[in-house]
């Protein structure tokens, strides 16, 4: 592993910001630490950057221990949610900030500045100033900032969540290419299941202070290890074994051996078929149109359902429909939040 997070441990007061948290990233690998509000990530974050102390806990890149260096000399570069710019600087002055405190000489600076306005895609912009660009123009310059210096490690705190829903689709992008590009390990906050999806190669799902599940975004998705995570990483149908047993007997050959009453069943809305039947047991309750699909909300012996279909398939809300779900198409999830008042 190239960075390593051992049994980390934070409070604040009364308050447990993280409860022995370990985790790890490899060499050029993306890693998004996904999960609600005061989850830990944020605090994770600060610790691994210096920004914050551990109760208890190690930070450490390829064996070395960096727990008691401040964030300066930790080699890192961070990228906060509200750009962090120098107002009275030009777009180059602040690319080219860290290289100079560092004492870069000048002809060096302004070579890796303009090699990263081209990789950026604002080679024009060089004499302008924050005012006069947009946020996400502002946020390109912030990242091109932070990597002006070669990081060891780039750290990316929910950059995207300042910005409207179409800058912030291309700029995920571009942050995924400049990444790859430049081999750079990354680790990237954010409440998003759909950024960290399409960003990560490593997915780290965190709630209350602890990590639930960290894996390929595949894993999460199709293979959550609980309810929380089946939630958290988008739309799911729950359902107690209880209803299975009675209603799709076949979906229980895939619960997991000695599972016990705390698994149910999680079946994802793209994997129940539907076909037209006037006596078929499930009814459309409601239809959203999504644009290349729809969203159908059904009433059926299951319970309540949500099936996605595509968008030309024609459905009505009354129409009478039969279900098909393939077991292999069913997982099995630890009910973790029973009693936990959600």
């Amino acid at each position: 592993m190239y960075l390593s997070v051992e049994n980390a441990t934070k409070t604040f007061g009364k308050f447990t910001a993280l409860d022995d948290v370990s985790i790890s990233i490899e060499k050029g690998e993306f890693v998004c630490l996904l999960g609600p509000s005061g989850c830990g990530k944020t605090t994770l974050l600060r610790i691994i950057a210096g920004l914050t102390e551990t109760d208890a806990g190690t930070v450490s890149v390829e064996g070395e221990t960096l727990s008691n260096l401040p964030a300066r000399k930790r080699g890192f570069g961070i990228v906060f949610q509200s750009y962090s710019l120098f107002p009275n600087m030009t777009v180059a002055e602040n690319i080219g900030y860290g290289l100079k405190i560092r004492g870069a000489p000048n002809d060096r600076i302004a070579a890796r500045v303009r090699e990263l306005l081209d990789l950026i895609k604002m080679p024009t912009l060089a004499d302008k100033f924050p005012a006069q660009l947009s946020g996400g123009q502002q946020q390109r310059i912030a990242l091109a900032r932070a990597i002006a210096v070669d990081p060891r490690v780039l750290l990316l705190d929910e950059p995207l969540s300042a910005l409207d829903a179409k800058v912030r689709a291309d700029l995920r992008g571009e942050i995924r290419h400049l990444q790859r590009s430049l081999g750079i390990p990354t680790l990237m906050v954010t409440h998003d299941q759909e950024e960290a999806l399409a960003l990560a190669d490593k997915i780290i799902c965190m709630n209350h202070g602890t990590v639930v599940q960290a894996g390929p975004p595949e894993d999460l998705y199709h293979r959550p290890a609980t309810r929380f995570v089946a939630d958290f990483m988008g739309t799911s149908n729950l359902i107690e074994t209880d209803v299975i047993r009675r209603v799709q007997p076949k979906l229980l050959q895939t619960r997991p051996n000695g599972a016990d009453a705390e698994y149910i069943a999680c079946i994802r809305p793209e994997h129940i078929d539907l076909t037209p039947d006037a006596e078929g047991p499930a009814t459309v309750r409601d239809i959203s149109f999504l644009g290349n699909l729809k969203r159908l909300d059904l009433d059926s012996p299951l319970g309540p359902l949500q099936v996605e279909t595509h968008g030309v398939d024609m459905f009505s809300p009354g129409d009478r429909l039969s279900l098909a779900i393939a077991p292999d198409h069913c997982v099995w999830v630890r009910d973790d939040l029973t009693g936990a008042g959600a």
